[in-house]
């Protein structure tokens, strides 16, 4: 009696994880190669750093699609998604406040809501869990909607998007009419930084608090 061996899998190649992971990568030297223009105090080099902001903004959305069309998505490629989604986030907050942009406090806050929150995030991903998909940390209704919903992802996103580039604009702005030249797109940044900030805690809260329940869970036994 002969067995039948099992269909063989194909493999999944570590070149073939190149390609999201260099748009990855790609899109967080765009930000540092940004954020180095807009200090730069001339109307060409911020109006750069808008434009390439604008690039790094849409390989955010390729790495994910570039990912799915090739079947790779992972949680591995989720966790290198929103590491770089934080180095990304913190470099331009603390850029605008070096530049004076906005107040320093909105840098502080942004970047140590990032760092606790995704420290609980890593704990839950030892357990199972992941930020967002079917394996979502959230433990309740209200907690998926704020922080792992398309709905609330996307609404953050846009109130980031809308204060990174107007910020950038507003370097621009000034560097070639000055002050006063500025100042209904400085109105218009402020609304969108303070949008921004209430959106982060507000999705940064529910983490935050659920972190208790992943405190208590025993460690997965080592294999």
């Amino acid at each position: 009696m002969t067995t039948m061996s099992p269909a063989p899998v194909p493999a999944v190649t570590t070149r073939s994880y190149r390609v999201p992971n260099a748009i990855i990568l790609g899109r967080v030297v765009l930000a540092f190669v940004a954020c180095a223009l807009l200090v730069q105090g001339s109307v060409r080099a911020a109006l750069a750093a808008v434009v390439l902001t604008g690039i790094a903004i849409a390989m955010d959305a390729l790495d994910g699609f570039a990912a799915r069309r090739m079947g790779l998505g992972s949680k591995l490629g989720a966790v290198l998604d929103i590491t770089a989604d934080r180095v990304v986030e913190q470099v331009y907050w603390i850029t605008f406040a070096v530049a004076d942009l906005v107040p320093l406090w909105v840098a502080l806050v942004i970047v140590t809501r990032s760092v606790l929150v995704d420290a609980v995030r890593g704990l839950a991903l030892v357990h199972g869990r992941t930020a967002f998909g079917d394996s979502t940390m959230a433990r309740s209704g209200l907690s998926h909607f704020l922080t792992a919903s398309r709905a609330m992802r996307n609404l953050y996103g846009v109130a980031k998007v809308s204060a990174f580039m107007l910020l950038g604009i507003v370097v621009a702005v000034r560097a070639g009419l000055g002050a006063p030249g500025a100042r209904a797109l400085e109105t218009a940044a402020t609304v969108a930084v303070s949008a921004t900030v209430a959106l982060c805690i507000a999705r940064g809260l529910p983490v935050l608090l659920e972190a208790r329940a992943y405190l208590a869970l025993p460690e997965p036994a080592e294999v």
